[in-house]
């Protein structure tokens, strides 16, 4: 989807896009100047799922919080430091690339995107993952996202509605 139409889609809103690619920034800064995008880099690559599937297990990453302060290395703590606070009506993550071994995974970003969902002080944030026909964009978003939380699929598009968990304590992190 290309940034014209999300920020159309979001007419008044703030949309946002965190991007691996600086030649992407470069080029859609040339027909659309104000849109607000950060360069990213991501540290997981795709060769690095199942480890990092594993550890996604383990207690630390269950506890929800700011991902600044989480102990789970799944947590994205490079973002710029004004994407934590926001409460986000939506997230689509649909970067980095992760469609080779060697590429950047979106381990890392569906795990977050999840986190920051939850933290929200109240209400619903809805998430949507591209090429869930990919394993790890698959077994990610089914394990961070939740197979609760799950709304519907269209084809390579994924739609969860995350919950605040800050609202109810003691809520466990998939239903």
């Amino acid at each position: 989807m290309t940034a014209s139409l999300w920020t159309a889609l979001n007419h008044g809103g703030r949309t946002v896009f965190l991007e691996e690619d600086k030649s992407w920034i470069e080029q859609i800064k040339k027909k659309l100047p104000t849109l607000e995008s950060y360069h990213i880099t991501y540290d997981t690559l795709v060769t690095q799922a199942d480890e990092l599937m594993e550890m996604g297990m383990r207690e630390e990453c269950k506890v929800v919080q700011d991902p600044r302060f989480s102990k789970c290395k799944l947590a994205l703590k490079g973002l710029p430091s004004e994407m934590y606070g926001i409460e986000w009506d939506l997230i689509m993550v649909d970067a980095p690339t992760g469609y080779f071994d060697g590429a950047p995974g979106r381990m890392s970003a569906i795990y977050t995107a999840g986190l920051m969902a939850r933290n929200k002080e109240e209400g619903e944030t809805d998430v949507f993952v591209h090429d869930v026909d990919r394993v790890v964009e698959d077994k990610f978003s089914k394990s961070f996202l939740c197979e609760g939380y799950l709304q519907e699929q269209e084809g390579r598009i994924r739609h969860f509605t995350i919950p605040s968990h800050r609202t109810r304590l003691g809520r466990s992190f998939c239903p």
